[in-house]
């Protein structure tokens, strides 16, 4: 495997994938599933998030998660959290990179962490401040959700997420990414807003956080790519979705996305052949729940390489 490839695939499975789902998988499961994850070359992988237990107990291990995935010298650990107390228990937990979602539609901030927009933006600025006296290594993304179209609100206006994007920077996030959390985005506006966002914030633009609901998920991550994009989240067997974005499901599928870079030449670092072995663990861990994915359906061509 290529020691420089020429882009990041981050795999959320473990994080987005696991709470959108009724069934909570083991601890013991979740650490062979992210093994897998890791044998197969994945860098950087969102193993949890930092919220109550009582509003997702698909999440209530993540500290003990994050304790197992440190152990993997050369990945880089990642957590969401959606507040200043879940990024204090983040960085105590020793966590490599913070990832908070600020939502650009006011309906699903709102019913997604229960602040405003304005708001989301000050707890930025306080997780920063707690982050530089904690822990100052730590990376912190502010991804902009519903970015490309909410089902709540309907239209995402483009200058609000270009608004957004520079609010978290100046707030002192390291980066901010986009996330098509509804399922809605089309590779021409994917194509558009990004290059908007890149106009705003340089090279502070982050991920490509794109969904498959209809069938678009990799047609958009080509398109970020093609504006400059070299970051992109996906989740083992598409797992995931938003539980408070009602029918937007579906991340892209991890195989799907590196089997299409790599057969383009665009080096992931990653072997596709135990990529698609660590669908055993999470089988096992979660028998009832289906798993998507042409690849690992069709098989790799003859002569793949």
């Amino acid at each position: 495997m290529s020691s420089t490839p020429d882009v990041l695939i981050s795999e959320v499975g473990p994080r987005d994938g696991l709470q959108s789902v009724s069934r909570v998988m083991s601890t013991a499961h979740k650490l062979r599933w992210l093994d897998a994850l890791v044998a197969a070359g994945l860098r950087e992988i969102e193993v949890g998030s930092f919220v109550p237990a009582k509003l997702l107990p698909q999440m209530a291990d993540t500290a003990e998660v994050v304790r197992h995935a440190l152990t993997h010298p050369g990945l880089t650990v990642m957590a969401l959290v959606p507040n200043l107390r879940g990024a204090e228990a983040a960085l105590r937990a020793g966590v490599h990179k913070l990832t908070i979602p600020v939502s650009a539609s006011a309906a699903h901030s709102m019913a997604n962490v229960r602040k405003t927009r304005e708001d989301m933006v000050a707890e930025v600025r306080a997780i920063v401040q707690l982050k530089n006296e904690l822990a100052p290594q730590v990376h912190i993304e502010a991804g902009i959700s519903t970015a490309f179209g909410c089902t709540l609100q309907g239209v995402v206006p483009e200058d609000d997420v270009v608004w957004l994007a520079q609010a978290v920077v100046e707030a002192g996030a390291d980066e901010s990414g986009l996330s098509d959390t509804t399922g809605m985005a089309n590779p021409a506006q994917v194509r558009r807003l990004f290059t908007k966002v890149r106009a705003a914030i340089g090279d502070k633009t982050g991920a490509a956080h794109l969904h498959n609901t209809r069938g678009l998920g990799l047609a958009n991550c080509l398109a970020a790519y093609d504006v400059g994009v070299r970051t992109f989240d996906s989740s083992l067997g598409g797992l995931g979705g938003c539980p408070y974005a009602p029918g937007a499901s579906g991340n892209v599928v991890t195989e799907d996305l590196v089997f299409m870079f790599e057969a383009m030449g665009v080096r992931t670092g990653v072997d596709l052949t135990r990529l698609i072995a660590a669908r055993a663990p999470l089988r096992e861990g979660l028998p009832d729940e289906p798993l998507y994915g042409m690849t690992p359906e069709a098989g790799l061509p003859k002569g793949w390489l």
